[in-house]
């Protein structure tokens, strides 16, 4: 019975079980089966194939959320950069067109605001659309009331400037929270088409994790298709290599894992991976308004707008910018050196695995994993990565031992 729900929910939302462990299915499962008062599984599947809602109730018992504000804020820092130096000064007029897909409950598009509006970019010039497909997290990132969980790491200043003590939890303020706009919507819906425009900028980060490969191609069409031509798509990290096999490439932004479309690049800027001379910033920005200068508080990297970039502190650190930029020999040959020099480092290992998976070379790739597991059992993202490629190599069995034990870290976190 259980392989009926899979395919449900395959159907329905394009998750791939082994992603998420058959035990979570089951339970989801068992709770909406209580729920509805029913004695057995085979019940509960005539139910959910005949009601629409029962469908949607499954989906969001199966949705565990899992995000936090700037959450990894390169790339926060890098959409404020890129909106100063390429959007900004190529329209002086018009509105600046944000996608968050998914968008939880609510985090992620509500840091693209705030990192926009500290940065001093004009509440007027853009708007973010916010999709997702669970209900329930879209009417609490409706609520804007947020506990603890969601804001993480040492540097919560922002909150100080756009929340408000409410209760056990902190109220987001109106000027962030009318910037974005939220819709329920589905990414594998050939006809999705949330804000009826194509964006300049998509967020879609760990979500095609989630998918089997068929399915991830899909996607991919999906986000081709909404992407403005110049426009830049990030992804999560483990996610890179997906779109590399497509027709993208590496935006060239240092730990952002931003891409763009291949057509809209250079030839020169893409070839050998290495970066065409970066053109100096203007005296001024072409707009009628005045850019405020980047907020150091929000974004952590803001300095590397006004000058150059910061060099890297560690090897792994600059390997890492290499192979996010697409020079993938340049950071085999920098993680080389360093584990020559250092030693066994999972930091290290991860990094080649990501480079030899971007490169196809995957048999390579699950061994350097394997590496990173090795040294750092709770090492989430080589567990993820590891699952992929042993789902595709036909070794189900092994796909789910990895994926259980990223459900697992991924539980324990929310806790």
């Amino acid at each position: 019975m259980t392989d009926e729900f899979q395919a449900l929910l395959k159907q329905t939302m394009g998750l791939d079980a082994a992603s998420v462990g058959a035990a979570s299915i089951e339970r989801a499962v068992q709770q909406r089966l209580a729920a509805c008062g029913l004695k057995d599984a085979g019940a509960y599947l005539d139910r959910v194939r005949a009601s629409t809602d029962e469908v949607q109730e499954l989906i969001e018992e199966v949705i565990v959320p899992e995000t936090w504000f700037f959450r990894d804020r390169e790339a926060f820092t890098a959409l404020a950069r890129l909106v100063y130096e390429d959007w900004l000064r190529t329209h002086p007029e018009g509105v600046l067109r944000i996608l968050s897909l998914p968008c939880s409950t609510g985090e992620e598009p509500y840091s693209m605001a705030m990192a926009l509006l500290d940065a001093g970019f004009p509440a007027e010039r853009f708007r973010v659309d916010a999709l997702d497909i669970s209900a329930r997290s879209l009417a609490y990132a409706r609520r804007a009331v947020f506990g603890r969980n969601s804001f993480r790491g040492g540097d919560l200043e922002f909150r100080d400037r756009h929340f408000t003590p409410a209760g056990s939890g902190w109220q987001l303020s109106t000027v962030v929270r009318r910037q974005v706009e939220f819709h329920q919507g589905n990414i594998i819906d050939a006809c999705l088409n949330p804000g009826a425009a194509t964006y300049d900028v998509i967020f879609c980060r760990n979500l095609l994790i989630y998918f089997d490969r068929s399915t991830q191609d899909r996607a991919v069409a999906t986000l081709t298709r909404l992407l403005a031509l110049k426009g830049w798509l990030f992804v999560g990290p483990s996610e890179t290599g997906l779109l590399l096999s497509h027709a993208f490439v590496s935006a060239k932004v240092p730990l952002a894992f931003a891409f763009r479309h291949a057509g809209a690049v250079p030839v020169e800027a893409q070839s050998n991976g290495h970066q065409s001379p970066r053109r100096p910033p203007p005296a001024r920005v072409v707009t009628p308004m005045r850019p405020m200068p980047f907020s150091s508080v929000t974004l952590r990297s803001s300095r590397d707008v006004a000058g150059p970039p910061a060099q890297p502190k560690t090897g792994i650190d600059h390997a890492m910018q290499l192979a996010d930029q697409g020079r993938l020999v340049e950071a085999a040959k920098e993680c080389e050196a360093h584990l020559h020099a250092h030693g066994p480092s999972a930091k290290a290992f991860y990094v080649m695995g990501l480079v030899r998976d971007a490169s196809g070379s995957h048999a390579e790739a699950a061994e350097f994993y394997r590496k990173t597991l090795y040294l750092d059992p709770q090492h989430h993202e080589a567990l993820v990565q590891l699952a992929f490629l042993l789902d595709g190599q036909g070794d189900k069995t092994g796909a789910k031992v990895m994926n259980d034990r990223a459900r697992r870290i991924e539980q324990k976190a929310v806790k």
